[in-house]
């Protein structure tokens, strides 16, 4: 007969074997807070990007060996957490900053979520990431571009996508190959709306071309969610500028057009920071009258076949809408949060933040054009990397610079409607 004494010791000599992380292989779940616009003026963005989200989870969750060097794509749930599932913990910043910081708070405190990612608007993320980084809960950002995020010492943050000089870099240099090819551009003027996201930007882009020899000739500035801009459309058509720098969230891109329309004034040349001329919804509602715009971006739906092309099937068969560039770089950040706590083999914070710190991915891990996947001690990817997009022939954009990267040549001058 067994003594109750050797029992008690099997039983403490059982416990020792457990793994540390025993409570998540026992309840088989992740949880990961994303904190989106899922109403508001943004609502279309946090919509696509949840949807994005959702099929990365199927990706992750069930195993997707098509996907080939894809992290977590081969088997099913974390390997290293014996199979867990990542659940994504939806959380609505309503496009506020405020109620973002609300909405990670409630994340970290109720819901017990491991780590964050969100929150589309620079100036949520603001606030929403500096409530992470209070409680020690990695923040990983896909999408938003303001210089500062990354300028606050945060050791629990961490962007995958370029920033605001990646992109005013880019700007530049196609800005120059046009002028080669003959368009005139040393004209340029800047419209941006009054958010972190939009003031933020403006300067950069503004710093990086003087920094190379070129002054912005205008800038406008006009408040988000804006319900008249006549009087910056024919600020414009007064001005005639060579080219018109569009920094706008989704409503006022659209407005923008519908303005420009009304009043018959075409630029020569358009150029979006991505945000709203990105949206799915600004394609649907304007995209007709938009022709010839050109568009940042680090998204390309590749060959057929292709990890991103089998990718971009699934969002589309999900979402009803072609995958943006925006909801892609989002769903990428949260790619890279899951690779981290797979290698982590823990859903300790502090362990996912070093194993963040130590993330390494190659380009043929990416579904993005990016070069990789490398912070820098700021938490900033060093790696990221953006190309020129066009609508071109309807409503899709196509890739048109740098030319290695170009599906279609550029279209001069801007066709409008």
């Amino acid at each position: 007969m067994i003594s109750k004494h050797f029992l008690g010791l099997l039983c403490a000599a059982a416990i020792c074997v457990l793994p540390a992380d025993h409570a998540f292989a026992q309840e088989k779940t992740v949880k990961v807070g994303a904190v989106f616009p899922l109403s508001g003026g943004s609502a279309s963005a946090g919509v696509h990007a949840k949807a994005a989200i959702e099929v990365a989870m199927d990706i992750i969750n069930n195993a997707h060996p098509e996907f080939g060097n894809f992290p977590l794509a081969k088997s099913a749930g974390f390997a290293g957490l014996g199979g867990a599932k990542v659940e994504a913990v939806f959380a609505d910043n309503q496009g506020s900053p405020a109620t973002g910081q609300n909405q990670t708070l409630r994340l970290i405190t109720e819901e017990k979520v491991v780590a964050i990612t969100g929150a589309y608007q620079s100036g949520v993320t603001l606030t929403a990431s500096a409530i992470a980084e209070k409680y020690g809960i990695p923040f990983v950002n896909g999408e938003s571009v303001a210089a500062n995020l990354t300028e606050r010492g945060f050791k629990w943050f961490f962007r995958v996508t370029p920033v605001a000089a990646d992109f005013a870099r880019i700007f530049f240099e196609f800005l120059a190959d046009m002028k080669a090819a003959g368009a005139k551009t040393d004209n340029v003027a800047i419209v941006h709306d009054t958010t972190e996201y939009g003031t933020s930007v403006a300067s950069v882009i503004a710093s990086v071309f003087k920094e190379r020899g070129q002054t912005i000739a205008l800038d406008i500035a006009y408040t988000s969610n804006a319900t008249d801009v006549q009087s910056q459309v024919l600020q414009l058509k007064e001005k005639k500028p060579d080219v018109v720098i569009m920094i706008a969230y989704t409503s006022d891109a659209i407005l923008y057009q519908k303005t420009m329309q009304s009043l018959d004034y075409k630029p020569p040349m358009i150029i979006a920071d991505d945000s709203g001329y990105s949206d799915p919804s600004f394609i649907k509602a304007v995209g007709k009258i938009s022709q010839g715009a050109f568009n940042r971006s680090s998204w390309s739906v590749g060959p057929p076949g292709s990890p991103t092309a089998l990718i971009a099937e699934m969002y589309k068969k999900k979402s009803g809408d072609d995958l943006d560039d925006t909801a892609a770089r989002a769903m990428q950040a949260f790619f890279v949060l899951c690779e981290a706590i797979d290698r982590a083999g823990s859903t300790e914070p502090a362990k996912i933040q070093a194993a963040l710190k130590a993330t390494d991915l190659k380009p043929d891990q990416l579904m993005m054009g990016y070069k990789g996947v490398k912070f820098d001690e700021k938490g900033q990817n060093m790696l990221a990397a953006g190309l020129i997009i066009q609508l071109q022939d309807g409503e899709n954009y196509v890739a048109v610079w740098p030319k290695a990267s170009a599906g279609k040549a550029p279209v001069l001058p801007y066709k409008g409607w």
